[in-house]
């Protein structure tokens, strides 16, 4: 982002305090709105004519350095793009990198459709949430403009998810815009023989496009600025992605270039998101795991630098698996840790005689504990104790668990150990086991000291639960 202190942010706002943004100061909004919480337009007096000028000025300030681009509508839409810097740790990365898994027109239909559901039903709970997938790619091989819209007719009918139409042909792409054009698919690629047309296709269906022009910058350039003087602004630009050798090198460095060149040098005609295709691993390797294996690999690359939206083929679990859970790491804001609302949780369908347990609100911490406890049957209270997002051996060395936060946190959900269970007992981490007289003082309860592993808690339940009662 071009500005990142509140400070400056605030000279453009009215300096109110009215509060109508929801938030209590214009200061607080001013920080929130770096943090994309807000946009400029949630501020309701910013509109006045008098604040019109500032209104202009600030929403160019707080722009990405890249674009972003919507593709699909809806819940379901994906905005790519946004990103302000080249490091995630000197901000954060925005809008995750959208994958899209491939079909063809030629394959049989019911086929077609039931690929393309694997790809829209695919989810990983994990940390909390479920991992997905974000789009389908219908790839054109027919070059037969009637079998591919059949192809998108019966692929719209199937899924929900936004689509990639992907042709060089741009009457193939015309006759699948007449069939999808109002879902907003992006539409897959200019380059510098068709541009002309399908720069035509990109306006008159006001979607998408992306731009093609492999390991030649200078005509990927040269068409966005050509496509921008025309009013198209929704661009992806695609450098090729060559799998292998010296020329995956040139294509990592393209991918540098254009980055560099659109947040650090401020050529805004280039500053557009970036697509990566880590599919084409499946055209330089024939057996069917060397290349689901490389084409994860290219995934992870540019997942890391700095792949926008990416079109792949496996979707086979050790392919795709990896693949969400370095995105949700990469996009993980490393700011924040990542953390669940303090609080006493029901696993299972615990009574008065089942056990109460401490944790930590770390998510991971609490999210391992939780599964480990639902593998195993065992019904129990949970308590996540509000520590920051903080592990529990990090927690008890930093001070963020304590007895008083584990008691606070219990008062906080209005649970009395005393009254809620027939055996006034908690169990604490092992890992926080120099905290057992304090948690007795404070809470008057008896105090057991769990494993230190939270795998390890059916079998030390076994031995030490049914002594406790």
């Amino acid at each position: 982002m071009k500005v990142n202190s509140p400070l400056v942010v605030y000279k453009y706002l009215p300096a109110t305090n009215c509060g109508e943004c929801g938030e209590i100061t214009c200061m607080a909004f001013a920080a929130e709105l770096i943090n994309r919480k807000y946009v400029v337009d949630d501020c309701t007096q910013i509109h006045d004519d008098k604040f019109k000028k500032k209104y202009t000025e600030l929403v160019a300030l707080v722009a990405p350095e890249i674009r972003t681009v919507t593709i699909g509508t809806g819940e379901k839409a994906v905005t790519i793009g946004g990103d302000d810097v080249l490091f995630r740790h000197k901000l954060t990365f925005f809008n995750q990198v959208a994958l899209a898994y491939d079909v063809t027109d030629t394959m049989d239909a019911d086929e077609m459709v039931a690929r393309a559901k694997k790809i829209q039903d695919f989810k990983k709970f994990y940390i909390g949430e479920f991992l997905n997938v974000d789009m389908v790619a219908l790839r054109c091989v027919s070059d037969d403009p009637k079998t591919f819209a059949d192809a998108v007719k019966a692929l719209a009918g199937a899924v929900d998810i936004p689509l990639i139409l992907c042709s060089l042909n741009p009457a193939v792409l015309e006759a699948g815009l007449k069939v999808v054009g109002d879902r907003r698919p992006l539409i897959y690629a200019a380059t510098k023989d068709n541009w002309q047309a399908v720069s035509k296709l990109a306006l008159e269906y006001n979607v998408p496009v992306a731009l093609f022009a492999p390991d030649d910058l200078d005509g990927l350039k040269s068409m966005a600025v050509t496509f921008n003087e025309m009013g198209i602004t929704d661009m992806v630009l695609d450098p090729g992605t060559f799998p292998s050798g010296n020329q995956l090198k040139k294509t990592f460095e393209n991918f540098l270039k254009l980055r560099r060149a659109g947040i650090i040098e401020g050529q805004r005609d280039i500053a557009y998101p970036i697509m990566a295709v880590p599919l084409t691993a499946w055209f330089v390797h024939e057996d069917k795991i060397s290349a689901s294996y490389w084409e994860t690999v290219l995934a992870s690359v540019f997942t890391i630098r700095y792949g926008d939206v990416m079109i792949l083929h496996s979707i086979e679990p050790y392919a795709m698996l990896p693949e969400v859970h370095i995105r949700d790491t990469i996009y993980t804001d490393p700011r924040k840790p990542v953390q669940v609302d303090p609080g006493v949780n029901e696993v299972g369908s615990p009574t008065k005689d089942s056990p109460l347990i401490i944790t930590t609100n770390f998510a991971l911490t609490y999210y391992t504990v939780e599964s480990d406890l639902s593998a195993n049957g065992i019904d129990c209270y949970l308590v996540a104790v509000g520590t920051d997002g903080i592990g529990v051996e990090a927690a008890v060395a930093g001070g963020q668990l304590t007895a008083a936060a584990i008691k606070k946190t219990m008062d906080e959900a209005g649970f009395n150990v005393a009254e809620k269970t027939s055996h006034n007992t908690v169990i604490i981490p092992g890992l926080a086991a120099r905290l057992q007289g304090d948690v007795e003082d404070d809470l008057k309860v008896k105090v057991l000291v769990g494993p230190q592993d939270s795998g390890q808690i059916p079998k030390w339940m076994v031995k030490n639960w049914n002594k406790s009662e």
